[in-house]
């Protein structure tokens, strides 16, 4: 990917010389000169197009912000609430995820978001511990992990 995107900038500078125009709107051509030619050539690439890992990794982005700006909305209103009504527990889930760098994001964003923390993780990496702030079902909390953070983890390093 680095490769890629080191040859995307230098196509750039390249027709930036070749115009005699060091403007920014003739490095954002060339930029897309580049694009347009490593995606032609991607085949003769060991890697994948590396604009599909950044539209991934924008895409964890995305989710995790989402995700974190509805958990942040349901703890302040559990604070607000005169009565609280939460049912706060541990579970384990169980992951997919194989590597140890896929178990620590998924974990660091399980932490990042309110009402959830990730107490621990098991000597062999597959499950993890988790305290919830309101657990009404665990195979549902699970099920949303699994759909939301694992699924888009697994875009980003598999591909």
């Amino acid at each position: 990917m680095g490769q890629q995107i080191l040859l995307n900038i230098m196509i750039a500078v390249v027709w930036m010389f070749l115009n005699s125009d060091w403007s920014p709107q003739q490095f954002i051509v060339g930029y897309l000169i580049g694009i347009l030619l490593i995606y032609l050539l991607r085949r003769f690439w060991p890697n994948d197009f590396y604009l599909r890992k950044l539209w991934s990794i924008l895409l964890l982005l995305l989710l995790f912000l989402s995700e974190l700006l509805k958990s942040s909305i349901t703890v302040i209103r559990q604070i607000l609430r005169p009565k609280l009504d939460v049912q706060p527990g541990i579970f384990a889930y169980t992951t997919e995820l194989k590597s140890d760098w896929e178990i620590t994001v998924l974990s660091c964003l399980i932490c990042l978001t309110p009402g959830t923390l990730t107490l621990e993780v098991s000597h062999d990496g597959q499950t993890l511990y988790i305290h919830a702030m309101d657990i009404e079902d665990v195979d549902e909390l699970s099920n949303q992990i699994r759909n939301t953070f694992e699924k888009a983890i697994k875009e980003v390093t598999r591909t």
